[in-house]
Formats: structure tokens, sequence, C-alpha cells
């Protein structure tokens, strides 16, 4: 296993909290690398996933079917933890899809190695915390956005904020997807707010 990919793993779970080096080797002997083609599943709704995935590279997306419609409501780049946590919590199926939007690279590891570390290391534990409230974090403002900004809002969130590699690398059906519009509307979106930056 490269040391390079190790480091970058590791720079991102001390962004969380430091981990020492002799906590850190506690869990190097349980990761795998994985590779996922474009257009195949990471994680598949309805089957039980309990693996967490760090992306050395790639794109992935992250959506929910309901009445056969998909909602797209993450992205995923180069340097992002990954998995349906969901899942791997309460052991039961995973209500989302994860897929490759183009060929993927991961560092692998089993979700029960990582709450077995939570029982044996207050860092890991901590890390555990600090993951929990970045994630609802996270969730919390997805939701606020959808409730209360419009489309257009939210387009002008993703061109102003820190998802801009969303406009950069994502095609705009799923742009549009994401922020819950269909493509003719995004299209207009677009030009509207072109037009505004001219003026």
């Amino acid at each position: 296993m490269e040391d390079s990919d190790l480091q970058k793993l590791k720079n991102i779970i001390c962004s969380f909290v430091d981990v020492p080096q002799d906590e850190w080797e506690l869990l190097v002997p349980h990761l795998k690398y994985q590779e996922v083609k474009k257009g195949d599943d990471w994680i598949t709704e309805g089957k039980l996933e309990t693996k967490i995935g760090f992306l050395l590279s790639g794109t992935m997306r992250h959506y929910y079917t309901h009445d056969g419609e998909q909602k797209t409501t993450y992205f995923y780049f180069e340097n992002h933890l990954t998995g349906s946590y969901f899942s791997a919590l309460t052991h039961s199926p995973s209500k989302l899809t994860i897929q490759a939007l183009t060929d993927c690279y991961l560092l692998a590891f089993p979700y029960k190695i990582l709450v077995a570390l939570f029982d044996q290391s207050k860092v890991w534990e901590r890390f555990g915390r600090k993951l929990a409230e970045y994630l609802v974090l996270g969730l919390e403002e997805r939701m606020v956005d959808l409730l209360i900004l419009s489309p257009e809002e939210r387009y002008l969130q993703l061109l102003a904020g820190t998802k801009t590699k969303i406009i950069e690398q994502i095609p705009q059906h799923l742009i549009a997807n994401y922020l819950g519009v269909s493509a003719v509307s995004l299209s207009r979106i677009r030009k509207r707010v072109t037009a505004k930056k001219i003026d």
C-alpha cells in the first residue's frame, strides 16, 4: 500500500482529531484498495452496506430512488469519506445508492473496525463523535437549502460557495437533479444569472 495514499487518509482523519502514529497503526492493517468502474455502484440501495471508503481519485454521486425517480443529494470528490452510514449503523438495507461517475479508486475498510476502535481508543472515539457532528451539520445544511432557498438561489450558492467542483466537474443534467429542477429549468436559470452578471 502506497505511503502517499495512507497519508491522504490520515490527513483527513486528523482534520477531525489528531491521531498519534501508534493509534493510526490500529486502522492501517484493515485498509484495502477498491476500484469502482464508471457507472458501477459503490453502495447499492436495498443491500446491507457496511464498508467505509476514502476516495483517492474519481467522482461519485449519492442518490435516493422514489417512485422510480432518482433524487441526487450529494457528490463525492477526491479526499472524501463515503459510505452508507445508515446501513452500517442500523444493520439494515441501504436507503441510498452511491454511483461512480468516473473510474474511482478508494481505500476501504469495514465499519465494524471503526466501531471496535471507538471502544478501544479515546482518540478514535473522539473522531467518531466529530465525524457524526460533521455529517449532521451537512445534512441540516442540505435540508435547509432545499426547504428555504429557490432553485436559482441554490444555483447561485454553488457558484459562490465551496462547492464549485460540482459546477466544474458534474454533468448539467445531474446538477439539475441535485438542485431539484429539470435540465431545461437549469438552462433558464443559468441564462438569467449570466444576464444579471452582464447587466
